[in-house]
């Protein structure tokens, strides 16, 4: 059996900071992930007048419950979370703050969190075009209230708004019309909770209390979108592969991703503390239609080996994927008919007909997932390429001498 030590997840490293950030106290995180999306988050707080420490597998952050320090001009790069989650913290403090991002995160929509915020009252302006970074805010508090929220595109703009909450006046009252990937939801009032804070939901109404955070001592767990490229490639060369620190009371929905492949033949362990998946001998997968919405990180991974069912794969209900890093639908289509298979997209569902890949040189389009998965693809397809292998560097920069060993090792072994 194979064991694979997976870096920390990026959306809890991503959370644990802001909320550190945020805290009454010194707040130290174990084992964050360190990639290019974390230390932009990092570089983002240092702007705004926030003392750091990052040793390897140790981070320090000293709260400022009052908001940042000074005002300040922070470039987010291509992180998400960065763009989304600092914005809202620098709006519960006091000054000037103007954010920009690369062109990629440019392109990605702020609206629907912008304009929640400017319903609680924040003094917000998008400089060029309306819903997109760079935007300026002139933030004095926020008193808080009640506010309705579209987060069908992302879950985020629904997390930044709750860990706002507990810097706000009077708390905030959030009805959500629609959610995609709740379990990232699931994630932020776990961890809010886990620093202090007071969140209750009924329904598509959450309610959370003022109050602020308390420092803490938190261990983020391994990240589970990146542990679904080793979970498939054990499906798919019939191997048993397993990854400590993922086990029954992971907060990361994407583990679910073992489920699917389950559904395909494989034989999987989920313990207390550790993930087991076993691939079919062969990799002789089964073909399925899945919904995917609250898992849509790990649909390129189920693309990827899909080609190697027995008949289709059908994945649905993952429009948010075509607002990511880039049109991953349609990215990932791309890839796959360059790989000389059927693809059949529509608006939020994608077909894959089984076939036998042939080495091709595959369009990363900037984006980690699209590197990462279709290096699963390569497992039994030799000869495949990638215009920017190194984008996987946003969320895990030693990827390709991890899955490389890995590769080796099984090679070796038979």
């Amino acid at each position: 059996m194979t064991t694979v030590e997976i870096p920390g997840s990026k959306s809890v490293t991503a959370r644990a900071l802001f909320l550190a950030a945020a805290a009454e106290g010194t707040t130290t995180l174990l084992r964050p992930l360190r990639s290019d999306d974390t230390e932009g988050f990092t570089e983002g707080l240092r702007a705004l007048g926030y003392q750091l420490t990052t040793a390897p597998d140790r981070w320090t952050i000293e709260g400022r419950p009052q908001g940042p320090a000074h005002d300040a001009e922070v470039y987010c790069r291509d992180g998400a979370t960065t763009a989304r989650f600092l914005p809202v913290l620098a709006a519960a403090g006091r000054g000037e703050f103007r954010f920009d991002a690369s062109a990629q995160m440019r392109r990605r929509p702020l609206g629907p969190l912008t304009e929640a915020l400017r319903t609680l009252g924040v003094d917000l302006r998008h400089e060029e075009a309306e819903g997109h970074h760079p935007l300026r805010i002139t933030a004095d508090g926020v008193r808080g209230g009640a506010i309705t929220l579209d987060a069908g595109l992302s879950s985020q703009y629904l997390t930044a708004l709750l860990l706002l909450g507990p810097l706000t006046e009077q708390g905030l009252r959030i009805t959500v019309t629609d959610l995609v990937s709740a379990p990232y939801v699931e994630i932020t009032v776990a961890m809010m909770r886990s620093f202090g804070a007071t969140v209750t939901r009924t329904g598509r109404v959450f309610e959370v209390a003022p109050g602020g955070y308390r420092a803490a001592t938190y261990p983020v767990e391994p990240d589970a979108s990146t542990a679904s490229y080793f979970f498939a490639a054990a499906a798919l060369t019939g191997r048993r592969l397993t990854v400590p620190g993922l086990g029954k009371d992971a907060l990361q929905g994407d583990l679910r991703f073992v489920d699917v492949l389950a559904r395909m033949g494989a034989r999987v362990e989920v313990g207390t503390d550790r993930t087991t998946v076993e691939g079919p001998a062969g990799g002789r997968l089964s073909g399925l239609t899945v919904d995917m919405r609250d898992i849509s990180d790990t649909m390129p991974t189920l693309a990827a080996v899909a080609p190697f069912a027995d008949t289709p794969v059908r994945i649905e209900n993952v429009a948010n994927t075509r607002v990511k890093e880039c049109d991953r639908l349609d990215a990932s289509a791309e890839n796959l008919r360059r790989l000389g298979i059927d693809v059949a997209t529509g608006p939020d569902w994608i077909e894959i007909r089984p076939g036998t890949p042939r080495g091709a040189a595959l369009a990363s389009h900037g984006d980690h997932r699209m590197v990462m998965s279709f290096s699963v693809t390569g497992l039994r397809t030799p000869g495949i390429t990638f215009d920017d292998p190194g984008c996987v560097r946003k969320t895990f920069p030693a990827f390709h001498e991890v899955f490389g060993r890995l590769r080796q090792d099984w090679t070796t072994t038979g």
